[in-house]
């Protein structure tokens, strides 16, 4: 089974992430298929790039947001009771007080979608499980887990999460060590931090060549291109 390397980046210090599918354009796109295709050229390897706006819906979030509104909400009525129920306590209060609980959690569960503050009521272990399945379910999407040798390798951002996630196939997590790959991992998030996601993803990408060249390099006899060179976007 493929070895997965993961590294995150810190809410503070990727300004790239928003959640939504991301749009590179076809210049961007262009930068991240040469990248490949250079770093091809010195292995045998199968180097697939990655970018989905996230991993998992959070939707435990969502209602964590909402629940929390509608006790709020619900607190203040009723400490302030005497403001609104001036003359005593009667049936339609009761509708009333059910009502505006309800409207406060949907209110919030709908500002639980938003980035920030999904990030904030989700735990980095929960995104960075998410963020493991989306990789492991795009490598065998994407036809890495079939390489003749069993050489692919997947890097993924995943934008919602700001995790980079690295996942090779068995051949060459024997061939590379895991630290190596979170070193891959570290030159990507050092683009990221000043908003460079394409420049993030060549460079991580030209390291993996220098590291696959080395541990599997290409075919005296033929080095076929086994899967295509562009970047892959999701939602």
């Amino acid at each position: 089974m493929a070895s997965p390397v993961a590294g995150a980046i810190s809410g503070e210090e990727a300004p790239v992430a928003t959640g939504k599918r991301p749009t590179l354009t076809e210049e961007e796109r262009a930068r991240v298929e040469a990248a490949v295709q250079a770093a091809e050229q010195r292995t045998s390897a199968e180097i697939v790039p990655m970018v989905v706006g996230r991993s998992g819906f959070y939707r435990e979030a969502h209602h964590r947001v909402g629940l929390l509104s509608a006790l709020l909400v619900l607190t203040a009525l009723l400490m302030i009771e005497t403001a609104w129920l001036p003359w005593g306590w009667h049936a339609a209060n009761a509708v009333w007080l059910l009502g505006m609980t309800m409207l406060a959690y949907g209110v919030g569960a709908w500002i639980g979608t938003w980035p920030r503050v999904l990030r904030f009521f989700t735990s980095r272990e929960r995104m960075r499980q998410k963020v493991q399945l989306r990789a492991e379910r795009a490598f065998a999407q994407q036809g890495l887990a079939y390489t003749r040798e069993r050489t692919g390798l997947l890097i993924m951002v995943s934008l919602l999460e700001r995790q980079v996630y690295v996942l090779a196939d068995q051949s060459l997590r024997e061939r590379i060590a895991a630290t190596q790959w979170q070193n891959v991992v570290a030159m990507i998030v050092e683009r990221m931090k000043a908003g460079d996601l394409v420049g993030g993803l060549c460079r991580g990408i030209e390291a993996s060549g220098i590291l696959l060249a080395g541990a599997c390099p290409p075919r005296d006899d033929s080095n076929p291109n086994e899967l295509p060179n562009t970047v892959i976007e999701g939602v």
